[in-house]
């Protein structure tokens, strides 16, 4: 099957949410199934099942309530967003199916660097260290996929402090930067797109 990658730089948290379920709205049974990979400006987004009591100070960072599954995360500059708009239907698989290939293919990226990564039962994402270094959060409407993945790659953390981030108190973050001082996000988008191509684009 065929897989389009867009890379679209830093843009409206608002914007890309609306033009992904306008693209999800819109597409027919034949549209290329599309990764969208960019990055924020600095927002809180909550999940459809979050809990407000998971925000613990807003820092005077905008909070948006989205339709994704999970609870509450943080984007900015220097994450890696990654927006899986896949016919899964078409694909022939489930959502958990896809949950499990994303957190599959993030770990073996973050093998590259020699980052140990893992997953963790009943807590979706994935870790190192008991740390959590990439979030996964999506929706499903007619059989279709949007909304993603979030990896930490060379951003200010300090945000997440304040929240519960996925509804975890005393969740520690950590992102590619802390083991390897000069990781750049253009690097690791070039090496994301090889294996997305792999996943998804045959």
């Amino acid at each position: 099957m065929m897989l389009l990658i867009r890379e679209q730089g830093l843009q409206s948290y608002l914007d890309v949410w609306e033009h992904m379920k306008r693209f999800t709205i819109e597409r027919t049974d034949t549209t290329t199934d599309e990764f969208w990979l960019l990055e924020h400006p600095a927002v809180y987004t909550q999940g459809q099942a979050g809990k407000p009591e998971h925000l613990l100070n807003s820092q005077n960072i905008p909070v948006i309530q989205s339709d994704r599954g999970g609870q509450i995360t943080y984007h900015g500059p220097g994450q890696l967003v990654g927006y899986a708009l896949l016919d899964i239907k078409r694909r022939h698989m489930g959502i958990r199916t896809l949950v499990t290939q994303l957190e599959n293919l993030l770990i073996a990226l973050l093998n590259d660097y020699r980052i140990p990564a893992e997953v963790r039962c009943g807590a979706p994402g994935v870790y190192v260290n008991d740390k959590k270094i990439a979030s996964i959060g999506l929706r499903v409407k007619n059989g279709c996929t949007y909304h993603g993945i979030a990896l930490n790659v060379a951003m200010d953390l300090s945000p997440f402090k304040g929240i519960n981030p996925c509804g975890f108190s005393q969740l520690e973050m950590t992102q590619i930067r802390d083991f390897m001082p000069d990781i750049n996000l253009p690097e690791v988008i070039a090496r994301i797109k090889v294996l997305l191509l792999q996943q998804y684009g045959n």
